[in-house]
Formats: C-alpha cells, structure tokens, sequence
C-alpha cells in the first residue's frame, strides 16, 4: 500500500504526550502502519478531552504524567464524555496503582513506553474489538499489591500539599476546616508508614495512589 494511503476503515488515533520528540516519534511510527492513522497529537492533559471531541479518534493513548490534567483524570472524563473511545494509558512508570487506577478510570489498556511499536499497534487494534489489554509482568505485579488504603479525601490533601502548602493553605484550597486537613494527614502518613506530608507523598506517588 502506498505510504500515505488510508482506507476507510483505519483506525483513527489521538495521542497525548508531553515529550515533544517522543510523541513525534510514535506518531511517526504509528503513522507507518496501513490500518492506523494518528488523527491528533496534544501535549497537555486538559487538551486532551476537547481534541477527542472535535477530532473524534477510535482510541486515545495517554500518557499518565502530563502537564493540566493526568492521563487517569483525563480517561475518568473521557468515559462520561467520549464512551465511544477506546482509552489505551501508555507509560514510563509500571505502578501497580497506577494500573488499578487505569482500570477504575474504565481504560481499555495499560502498557509501559519501552515496548515495541509493533506491539503497541496490535494493542491498539485489539482494544478496538473489545479486548482490555495489559502488559503481563504489570498486570502480575497488581495483582501482589493491595489496594490503595488512602480515601479519596486523603488523596486530595496530599495532591494539594505537593508544593509545600501549609495546613492553611490546604483547608482553603479545599475548603475543609484545619483541624480537618491535620487528621488527614495523620491519617495519610499513618497508612502509608511515613515520618512526615512530605515522605507520605513520596511513597503514595511512588505506590500509584496519586
């Protein structure tokens, strides 16, 4: 088939990645085989759900650490907003939170970037027919680590401590009393088997759970 030719029935892709060469370069590769056709590339994640409503892709591969919005809380919206998109969370970090995050998301698959492209496109196109398609040795790892012990509450007082916010600041940002914020940070830091906020952030984003 002719470089450039694309039949009726490719398969339309968006691609969300904040890393300019890499993204160029899967979208080249992928661009390379005759049934897939990358129809969008955005580099931020609240781009993410605007571009998959005007470009209507058949699947969305989303990186996690994007700039605006995750590539997790972009495939939650995507499900309400998009059901018809297939969500494929492509990554650098193979956490086992992170992948049982992906799925809770409704993320049709889950798989580390040092994969081969090949590998990626058959991925893609089985996500396509239905299939929920998960690199093994991660898929291996979720299922020997337990579940995320932290509440959602816990969660959003150590996203919003990242930079060093002060209890204060934290109770304003999420509109919660101080006294609030405090036993949720002792309650985060207690589950997570830290000293401190700041240790207690480390080892949940190290875990998946952010």
């Amino acid at each position: 088939m002719p470089q450039g030719h694309r039949t009726a029935k490719s398969i339309r892709v968006l691609l969300a990645e904040d890393q300019g060469m890499l993204r160029g370069a899967l979208a080249l590769l992928l661009g390379m085989e005759e049934d897939i056709e990358v129809v969008a590339q955005v580099s931020s994640g609240d781009a993410i759900v605007d571009s998959v409503l005007t470009h209507r892709p058949d699947v969305a591969l989303l990186d996690i650490e994007l700039p605006g919005m995750s590539g997790l809380d972009a495939a939650a919206e995507l499900r309400e907003e998009a059901p018809d998109c297939r969500v494929l969370i492509l990554t650098t970090f193979g956490r086992p939170g992170y992948l049982r995050r992906a799925m809770e998301a409704g993320a049709a698959g889950f798989l580390v970037k040092d994969g081969p492209v090949k590998e990626l496109a058959a991925a893609i196109r089985r996500a396509l027919t239905g299939e929920t398609v998960v690199d093994p040795a991660l898929a291996a790892a979720a299922l020997g680590a337990g579940p995320n012990p932290l509440t959602a509450r816990e969660c959003d007082v150590l996203k919003a401590s990242v930079d060093g916010a002060t209890v204060a600041d934290i109770a304003v940002r999420l509109r919660l009393p101080e006294s609030t914020v405090r036993n949720h940070l002792s309650s985060a830091i207690g589950k997570t088997g830290t000293r401190n906020r700041a240790e207690a952030v480390r080892e949940a984003r190290q875990q998946g759970w952010l």
